[in-house]
């Protein structure tokens, strides 16, 4: 077993393990610690516990020590410095007119490098960029092109729930979201409205995927043949994953009849491939009212199937966060 701290660098960003040494540390202490990148000021994460040591990548790294008052004066100095940093980056990005959008300046507690964030649409020369502004900081100087995940995290913001952000409150790594699983918990795959901030897909869509995958798996597909507890048949013409509930479409007395049962009422030969809704099974419509409803039904839908095709397009080239590339 090996003794193990969780060190944050960034405001949610990923969580980094060193050894403690015989330090005493609670969580939201501040430590000093040595990192690719050199010596950094981090925030402690958890309390100090014992894993196994086929569970951590040696050589693990000591805390070099606790934060004492003149550490965290140079870390508040620090960030009034990337406040100068960011005004005058901006300033050389207009006087070279490059096609870039700045979103932060990152120094390393010993100063020994610059780091600055930006977003562009597709690659930047900035290396003449790079050269004015190492003559203005005298230090080394790292230009990271990231992608919209990364700055909506570092800006922040008010999802459509109405609190703050996952990314920049909690969530330390975003993990792959798809189409699937919105159409998995039956959502509208209208692209505006499975979409954070960001413009990509809304993380929040992983976090009840194993959720619904589960209840899904109990239930039957729309279109599908069941039959009650009473010996009555009918067609599945909707279902609701949250309640368990499944409106069927029952032959009664020669007439149908639409009825909701508990899904442990029904027998029917469970699947968790379930056929894509279709409304127009429930009942046709008639005439030429029925058929333009039906064409401009068909063109929303190929609409909002080219916004889908080009958004998941945008998720594979994001890739992995570039925050914590280090």
């Amino acid at each position: 077993m090996v003794k193990i701290v969780g060190v944050r660098f960034r405001n949610a960003g990923k969580v980094y393990y060193f050894d403690p040494k015989d330090y005493k540390m609670r969580p939201g202490d501040h430590v000093i610690v040595e990192t690719a990148r050199g010596i950094e000021y981090g925030t402690v994460t958890g309390k100090i516990q014992d894993v196994a040591d086929e569970k951590v990548v040696q050589p693990l790294k000591p805390v070099l020590r606790v934060a004492n008052a003149e550490d965290n004066a140079k870390a508040k100095r620090n960030q009034e410095r990337e406040r100068e940093a960011m005004a005058i980056c901006k300033e050389k990005i207009r006087k070279h007119n490059l096609d870039m959008k700045l979103i932060d300046a990152e120094y390393t507690f010993d100063n020994n490098k610059v780091l600055f964030y930006f977003t562009a649409d597709g690659r930047i020369d900035f290396r003449e960029l790079v050269k004015d502004l190492a003559a203005v900081f005298r230090t080394r100087i790292e230009l990271r092109q990231i992608g919209v995940r990364d700055e909506t995290k570092i800006l922040g913001g008010i999802g459509i729930c109405g609190r703050q952000l996952c990314c920049h409150t909690f969530l330390s790594e975003f993990a792959p979201v798809s189409i699937k699983m919105a159409k998995e918990q039956n959502l509208s795959l209208n692209p505006t409205k499975i979409s954070g901030v960001c413009g990509r897909l809304m993380c929040c869509l992983k976090n009840e995927e194993d959720t619904y995958e589960y209840l899904n798996s109990k239930l039957p597909g729309n279109g599908d043949l069941v039959t009650t507890v009473t010996g009555l048949q009918g067609e599945v013409v909707g279902v609701n994953v949250l309640r368990q509930k499944v409106k069927v479409l029952v032959d009664m007395d020669d007439e149908k009849e639409l009825q909701e049962y508990d899904v442990k009422d029904l027998k029917f030969k469970p699947r968790r491939k379930k056929e894509k809704n279709n409304p127009e099974k429930s009942g046709e419509k008639g005439g030429r009212k029925g058929k333009r409803e039906k064409r401009e039904a068909k063109e929303r839908q190929d609409v909002e199937e080219k916004e889908l095709k080009a958004l998941e397009a945008l998720e594979k080239q994001d890739g992995k966060s570039r925050l914590d590339d280090d």
